[in-house]
C-alpha cells in the first residue's frame, strides 16, 4: 500500500533526550525495563498472566506501534489495534493463529484516536468485536475518517503560512494531497462503548480503573489495574521518547503544553515505583515516577530555551533550534511545526510573550 510522504507520525518528533527530574523530588528507582527486546513480528511476550504483548509495524521512523492481548477465556481483549495497511493486517492474522490461538477478539479497546491506534479498530468490529474508547476518541475519529481531502484546505494553508512554513515548502504542499485520516484508518461501523475518567471494567480478569489524559491527544485513556501492578499507558506514559504535542488549524489558539502538565501532574499523584506501565511505544518499564518527571522537565526546559530565543521576533519555524536542538528534515518539518506553535502559544497564554501579525500573514513572537 503506498503511502504519503507525510503520513501521520505523531509520536515521532523528541523534543529533547531524557534528563534528570531536577524540578521533582529525587527518587530512589530508576527506569528500567523487564525485557531487553520486544517481540517478533507475528509472536507474543508473556508481560503478566493472560497478558501478551504485541508489536505491529509502523511505515515511518518510528517504526512500531504496541499492542495488547488480554485472555478472556473464551477470547481476547484487545488494547489498541495499529494502523490499517496491508502489512499490519497480515501480522494480525499470523497473531490471531498463532499466539492467540484461533480464539476471536472479544472486545477492541482504543486508548486514543490517533491512527497507529485505532487504525484497525473498525477492522475487528466489522470481525465482531466492541469498540470501548472515550467519547472523544469515538468522535474525533469517526468525523476524520469522513474528511477525505485532495488538496490542504485554505485554513491549513493559512495556518501554515502564519506558522512562517518556507514560500517553496508552502507552495509545493498546496499542490499535493495531504495525508487522510482514511488512507491508514479502517472505516469505523456506527455504535461502541464510551468509558470516560473513573470508569471500572473488567478486562483479562482483572478491574481496571480508567484515568484520562490531555495534551497528546483529547481524552486519551489510560487504564491501572486494581488487582495488581499493571499500567496500560498508551501514548500518555512513554518510556523514552515524548509524545508529539501540536497544535492544528482546527483549534489554532490551543494550549496542549498546559493540557500535557497538568495531565502529568494528575498522574504523578497515583504513580508509584511498584507500577509496570505497558506503553504505546519502547519497551513496557518500571520507574513511573520519575518518568513523569522527566516529562514535565522536558517541557519546562524546552520553554525556558524557547523564552531565551524570543529576544527578537521570530516566527515558529524560527524557534525549531532550541525547542530540537538538532536538524530538521522535510519529513519532520510538520511535526516540528505544530509543536512549536503549541510551545508558543502556552507561553502566550501565560502572558510571558506577545505576537504581531505580519502584512504577509506570518505571526511574530517576542518576550513581553
Amino acid at each position: 500500500m503506498p503511502f504519503p510522504a507525510r503520513i501521520w507520525q505523531p509520536e515521532a518528533m523528541t523534543l529533547t533526550a531524557p534528563v534528570p527530574a531536577a524540578r521533582t523530588a529525587a527518587a530512589p528507582f530508576a527506569i528500567r525495563s523487564p525485557w531487553p527486546a520486544p517481540p517478533e513480528p507475528g509472536a507474543a511476550t508473556e508481560v503478566a498472566p493472560g497478558v501478551l504483548w504485541l508489536r505491529l509495524p509502523l511505515p515511518m521512523k518510528l517504526d512500531h506501534v504496541n499492542c495488547f492481548a488480554l485472555d478472556e477465556g473464551d477470547g481476547w481483549t484487545l488494547v489498541d489495534a495499529g494502523m490499517d495497511t496491508a502489512r499490519s493486517r497480515d501480522e494480525w492474522e499470523a497473531i490471531l493463529s498463532g499466539p492467540l490461538r484461533g480464539r476471536p477478539v472479544r472486545q477492541m479497546v482504543v486508548t486514543h484516536y490517533h491512527p497507529d491506534h485505532m487504525g484497525l479498530a473498525g477492522w475487528f468490529m466489522a470481525r465482531g468485536a466492541d469498540l470501548v474508547t472515550t467519547r472523544t476518541s469515538w468522535l474525533m475519529a469517526r468525523m476524520l475518517v469522513l474528511d477525505e481531502q485532495d488538496r490542504p484546505v485554505p485554513e491549513t494553508l493559512a495556518f501554515w503560512r502564519a506558522a512562517g512554513m518556507p514560500a517553496e515548502m508552502l507552495a509545493a504542499r498546496a499542490q499535493e494531497r495531504p495525508y487522510n485520516f482514511a488512507d491508514t484508518v479502517h472505516a469505523l461501523p456506527l455504535g461502541y462503548t464510551r468509558v470516560a475518567e473513573g470508569a471500572v471494567l473488567r478486562m483479562g480478569g482483572r478491574r481496571w480503573i480508567v484515568r484520562c489524559g490531555d495534551g497528546h491527544a483529547p481524552e486519551h485513556a489510560t487504564f491501572w489495574s486494581l488487582d495488581d501492578d499493571l499500567v496500560l499507558g498508551g501514548d500518555q506514559l512513554l518510556p523514552s521518547i515524548s509524545a508529539n504535542l501540536g497544535v492544528y488549524a482546527t483549534e489554532p489558539d490551543a494550549d496542549p503544553v498546559a493540557d500535557w502538565l497538568a495531565s502529568c501532574r494528575r498522574f504523578a499523584s497515583v504513580a508509584e515505583d511498584r507500577h509496570l506501565v505497558l506503553p504505546g511505544h519502547k519497551l513496557p518499564f518500571t520507574g513511573l515516577p520519575v518518568r513523569i518527571g522527566q516529562m514535565i522537565d522536558n517541557h519546562l526546559s524546552a520553554l525556558d530555551r524557547l523564552l531565551a530565543h524570543l529576544d527578537r521576533p521570530r516566527s515558529a519555524c524560527d524557534c525549531f533550534p532550541p525547542l530540537f536542538r538538532r536538524e530538521i528534515g522535510p519529513a519532520e518539518f510538520g511535526l516540528a511545526m505544530v509543536e512549536a506553535v503549541a510551545h508558543l502559544n502556552h507561553l502566550l497564554h501565560q502572558g510571558r510573550i506577545r505576537r504581531s501579525l505580519t502584512e504577509g500573514g506570518v505571526w511574530l513572537w517576542s518576550r513581553t
